[in-house]
């Protein structure tokens, strides 16, 4: 039989950096791997939730083809659900702030999504309320990435196994940007489950820094699904390092991806600086194509 696009979402390759660790975290026997999530469909880690939320939402009934979605978004998410509603019949509507890259704009509407932007001062947090007045005034229905117990049973079905039968259970520490919390939450309970050691490591952002897919939210908007119990330590990181090792991650390991990868991969190499016969696993969370206007690479 052959398969569908949906069919193609998940088991994505997860490979060794070479160059970036150095020869001294080699020579305590720690290795740095990297889940190549831009390998998805459309491109980034969110197409597992973004299906799992509209398969399991049609299963109890709660959609049908033929709705209207509204999701508010950075970026991925709102790309994803995009995909996805074109290969099911849905009308979807992504309210996001107007200073995201072009390239993701045009990449939701090449899939048939409809754009509301929000002012840049707003930030996601006005995004999400504008999502939600839209919802109250019967325009469609919200997933909601943010409170979506679908979001990261995605990455407990999922990512988690993946990662624990790539690494043949050998995985020591995990560490993930934390955006809507949905990839930590998922990934930390299935590999806790496995080896309760497994040592869970968020990537925030320094006060003052703005990463793409990277959030440090204010308590009134932190993400419902999240848990502060599954992740054992915060590592913060600067724009201009995640922006820097995202340069890098390019020119030295040959993997093109965006600015939250940057930043994963800064902390990761702070975790393996510190600890001996590691194996540490981090999420490459999408494509450097979607940060081509932003800056972040030489012109």
């Amino acid at each position: 039989m052959y398969k569908t696009l949906e069919d193609t979402v998940g088991q994505t390759p997860l490979v060794r950096l070479k160059r970036l660790p150095g020869k001294l975290v080699e020579a305590r026997g720690t290795v740095v791997l990297a889940k190549l999530e831009g390998n998805n469909p459309a491109g980034s880690v969110k197409d597992r939730p973004a299906l799992s939320m509209i398969r399991h939402a049609e299963r109890r009934g709660t959609i049908r083809p033929g709705d209207t979605l509204i999701e508010a978004t950075s970026g991925n998410t709102g790309i994803a659900l995009a995909m996805a509603a074109a290969t099911s019949g849905y009308r979807m509507i992504l309210v996001m702030p107007e200073n995201q890259s072009v390239e993701r704009r045009q990449t939701m509407r090449a899939f048939g999504a409809e754009l509301v932007l929000t002012p840049r001062d707003g930030g996601m947090e006005l995004a999400r309320d504008v999502a939600e007045r839209m919802r109250d005034e019967g325009r469609g229905i919200i997933l909601d990435q943010f409170a979506n117990p679908d979001n990261p049973l995605a990455h407990y079905e999922g990512t988690g196994p993946e990662i624990w039968t790539e690494t043949q259970g050998r995985v020591t520490h995990f560490v993930s940007s934390m955006g809507t919390t949905g990839t930590i939450m998922g990934v930390s309970r299935y590999l806790k489950e496995q080896n309760p050691a497994v040592c869970i490591v968020g990537c925030q952002p320094e006060d003052g820094s703005q990463i793409p897919g990277i959030r440090k939210w204010p308590e009134e908007y932190l993400p419902k699904i999240y848990e502060r119990a599954r992740v054992d330590r915060i590592e913060p990181v600067s724009q201009a390092d995640a922006e820097e090792m995202t340069r890098r991650l390019a020119r030295e390991e040959g993997i093109f991806a965006g600015i939250s990868s940057g930043g994963a991969i800064a902390a990761a190499l702070r975790v393996a600086a510190e600890v001996e016969n590691a194996t540490i696993v981090t999420i490459v969370c999408d494509r450097g194509d979607r940060y081509l206007s932003t800056g972040v690479f030489p012109g």
